[in-house]
């Protein structure tokens, strides 16, 4: 998906005129400047208007007007003729007449824009206008409809902010004035409903004190595409707990991927059988000679693509088939997918892909990775990438994940990301969902589900580098990415967005271990011992957009009769195989006494507990008493960070997750793993 593709865009010669598009803001209740068109050189109703004046031309060809020279400032009424005269002669695309107006009062130059995402659909922006549209790229986005909450968060998350409350003694903005404008732009009933899209930009839109005024405005209209009706989600437990599975594409010959899954299952005891048109059994599991004779709820098949389709259409009543072969729309080949979607819908079954790995769920002995299932939990993972999700069950059990259900859906031919979502959201086993995303499908579909989940979901994006098409008719198309879309989908729907596969294990370890504890506090605490990693541990929250605040000033008597002389946050205490194991659980506990904390982070150098000694006990003893003070503070989220873990002997990391995971406590190596973490736990709880 490259989200510059702005659908349905118009050309040059197919915009709406200037003056037609700022009748339509009359209408919507924009303000725009005072004026009249002109066709055939008679500038008689100029004596009405209020000098100096603006002219503008308009006609086919003519959208970027300032560029062709189309526009002149500063006019007065006798002077119109001539520059319009001295403008035919100079612009080189036909004129149709000329629009003449009030030049409007200086103030800050915002952009407003509208833009139809190919994925997510309407999206506006606003942000710095005028000749720094482009130059500072100073702008924010939201999918429409917004909020005025969410109009209020743009303007305030503009690096220019300041400009619009006064800056250096200039007069503040009429912010209120600005609110109202991108509401009547982008909110409920908005212009972004009534036209259609392509791509539609104030710019500039002059904001003062008294007000704003929308100088220059351009529409290209665009043929919205048409949706695909939400499919309400299903039963989808046979896709993830079958009574039996079926395995198409198994040789008697040549071991495959078909023998390699047959081996995966008998591993987990799933009743199995396999579709072969011959023979009575592969690699030992009994054989039938076509799906039509398999009584089971889910069947994988594994042929070639032009195969597939034949092989589907024998699903009658089979809940779910997934079509594990690829060479299908990600080769080049859409009339196949097409093909075999048709398939799957003439059989009356739901097809899972293609071109996916499957289904890992240790409750149904669902698995598509070798090694047998580990232990059930309470995350799930929908992932466009087989790959990366066999990657974050290994990874991710190995420190700590227990899965509910994965599941990786590939092209999405039939069951998509939002409808799993959907489900997922009300599974009784589920308690935080991660996505693995690169091309949503119906990304308007998944971002609804996205804002209707209650549970906490991370999202991680493949392909979001990719800029705006570089040849969009608007500064509003150039400036719309891949990254900034997903941004604006993650922060309207209260989804993390982390950009690696590392951080959407580690925050969904943190909502595993914290996902039910009700927090009863705002602020973020850091505790541990002294030096450059207190520094650096300052530095990564912030970075992670975490506040650290100041410690309250009642509480630091008593820190120094624990013998706790640091005043700052993080705050610095003796942590060590000398120091005593209970300092930081009562450190926690006389601050959180004194102010509500919603996460206090405890870290500590591994390698310092074995400088004078090969023993791991003190820092099993400082485990312990963290998870004490965890199970004692339950209004608390209290993360460990054991930096250089590495570095301690054997199975010492192993006991250290143990002792903390018994406490709902998580563990990271790292202070920017744990930032990351416990930002994305902080956003949520606020959303």
């Amino acid at each position: 998906m490259s989200l510059g593709e702005h659908e349905g865009a118009a050309s040059a010669a197919e915009h709406v005129y200037e003056h037609e598009v700022k009748a339509m803001l009359r209408e919507a209740g924009v303000p725009v400047p005072r004026g009249f068109v002109v066709r055939d050189l008679d500038f008689g109703p100029a004596a009405e208007l209020s000098e100096p004046l603006v002219l503008k031309a308009f006609g086919p060809g003519l959208v970027h007007k300032s560029d062709a020279g189309a526009v002149a400032l500063g006019l007065t009424a006798r002077e119109l003729p001539a520059a319009a005269r001295a403008m035919t002669a100079k612009v080189p695309a036909t004129i149709a007449g000329f629009l003449v107006e009030e030049q409007a009062d200086a103030g800050v130059e915002l952009i407003v824009g509208l833009v139809r995402d190919p994925a997510f659909g309407p999206v506006l922006l606003t942000g710095l206008g005028g000749v720094w549209a482009e130059a500072l790229r100073d702008t924010a986005l939201r999918l429409c409809p917004i909020s005025e909450q969410d109009a209020r968060d743009m303007l305030g998350s503009l690096r220019g902010a300041a400009l619009l409350d006064g800056h250096r003694g200039g007069p503040p903005v009429d912010v209120d004035a600005v609110v109202k404008l991108l509401m009547a732009a982008g909110g409920p009933g908005g212009l972004w409903e009534r036209l259609e899209l392509g791509e539609f930009e104030l710019n500039p839109v002059i904001a003062g004190p008294s007000g704003v005024v929308a100088v220059d405005a351009r529409h290209l209209p665009g043929q919205a595409p048409a949706r695909p009706a939400a499919r309400p989600p299903g039963d989808l437990l046979p896709l993830f707990e079958p009574r039996a599975v079926a395995v198409v594409g198994a040789s008697t010959t040549r071991p495959n991927f078909g023998n390699m899954f047959l081996g995966f299952y008998r591993a987990t005891g799933l009743p199995l059988v396999a579709v072969h048109p011959t023979a009575s059994e592969v690699s030992g599991v009994p054989a039938v000679p076509s799906l039509a004779r398999a009584d089971v709820d889910y069947a994988l098949v594994a042929v070639p693509a032009e195969r597939c389709a034949e092989v589907v259409r024998q699903a009658y009543g089979v809940p779910f088939v997934q079509v594990m072969s690829g060479g299908f729309g990600e080769a080049g080949h859409p009339g196949l997918e097409r093909e075999l979607a048709e398939a799957a819908r003439a059989a009356g079954t739901r097809l899972l892909g293609p071109n996916c790995m499957g289904v890992y769920c240790p409750r149904g002995r669902q698995t598509f990775v070798g090694g047998g299932v580990g232990p059930a939990g309470s995350v799930a993972l929908i992932s466009q990438s087989g790959g990366l999700a066999g990657e974050v069950i290994k990874v991710g059990e190995r420190r700590g994940l227990a899965f509910s259900r994965v599941v990786t859906v590939g092209n999405s031919a039939d069951v998509t990301p939002a409808e799993l979502l959907r489900w997922l959201a009300r599974d009784e086993e589920t308690r935080a969902v991660g996505l693995y995303l690169e091309d949503p499908r119906d990304g308007r579909e998944l971002y609804e589900a996205l804002r209707a989940a209650d549970l906490p979901v991370v999202l991680l994006v493949g392909g979001r580098s990719g800029q705006g098409q570089q040849a969009a008719a608007s500064h509003t198309g150039g400036l719309v990415s891949d990254r900034r879309i997903w941004e604006a989908v993650a922060g309207q729907s209260g989804a993390a967005l982390v950009t690696s596969q590392d951080d959407l294990i580690g925050v969904l370890a943190f909502f595993q271990a914290h996902g039910s504890r009700v927090t009863t506090g705002e602020r973020v605490l850091v505790v541990g011992p002294s030096g450059g990693a207190s520094v650096l541990a300052a530095d990564a929250f912030d970075l992670a957009g975490v506040r650290l605040d100041p410690l309250p000033g009642d509480a630091l008597e008593s820190l120094r009769g624990l013998g706790v002389v640091a005043a700052g946050n993080p705050l610095e205490v003796p942590v060590g195989p000398l120091g005593r194991a209970g300092l930081v659980p009562e450190v926690i506990d006389v601050l959180v006494r004194r102010r509500p904390y919603r996460d206090v982070v405890a870290h500590v150098n591994v390698p310092a507990f074995f400088t004078y000694g090969d023993t791991a006990e003190p820092l099993y003893a400082y485990t312990r008493a963290v998870a004490a003070a965890q199970e004692a503070l339950p209004g608390v989220r209290i993360t460990l960070v054991t930096r250089n873990g590495e570095c301690a002997p054997p199975g010492v990391d192993d006991e250290v997750r143990r002792i903390a995971a018994a406490a709902g406590i998580p563990v990271y190596r790292s202070m920017e793993a744990a930032a990351v973490a416990v930002a994305a736990g902080g956003r949520y709880g606020a959303a």
